[in-house]
């Protein structure tokens, strides 16, 4: 029997440098993560935190691999409960294909029916074709999810009636 995992292919156009640098430089993934970010010095065994902006805890991990214009890794470690303590694996690969990149994503290391992969394999695919949008065209997409947080979050300070 196979691990549980999700994996997420996209082409880009545009260089590994850019696409690398969106994946690690934070201003940046803040754009294409609707204002979440990833922050990190990128060091292999630093830490890494996926900050977010509307929710009260953060995903966490360590820089697993750090191979620049090739291959990042991080654990991933959701603090909403949901998994059970045990982090998973994120890991990004990037390809040249003459004037664009093929860049896989792959999560995995999920216990057997995690509601953590049922998530992010919600929220993968938007992200990364935000990321996409992004470079490609310098504009993000709608996160539906992300309209009820915020004003679920406005409500609970008194600031939508």
């Amino acid at each position: 029997m196979s691990k549980p995992e999700f994996v997420y292919t996209t082409y880009i156009a545009s260089t590994p440098e850019k696409v690398f640098a969106a994946l690690t430089d934070t201003k940046m993934s803040e754009r294409y993560w609707h204002g979440n970010s990833v922050v990190s010095d990128w060091t292999v065994g630093s830490p890494f935190t996926l900050r977010l902006a509307h929710h009260d805890n953060d995903v966490t991990g360590k820089v697993l691999e750090y191979d620049p214009l090739r291959r990042l890794a991080y654990s991933f470690l959701a603090h909403d409960g949901s998994d059970g303590g045990k982090p998973s694996r994120v890991t990004f690969e990037l390809e040249r294909q003459r004037d664009q990149v093929r860049l896989t994503m792959i999560h995995d290391g999920f216990e057997p029916n995690s509601p953590v992969l049922e998530k992010v394999s919600m929220g993968w695919p938007l992200i990364l074709c935000s990321l996409k949008s992004y470079i490609e065209c310098g504009k993000v997409l709608y996160a539906p999810w992300y309209e009820g947080l915020v004003t679920k979050a406005k409500m609970a300070v008194g600031g939508v009636r």
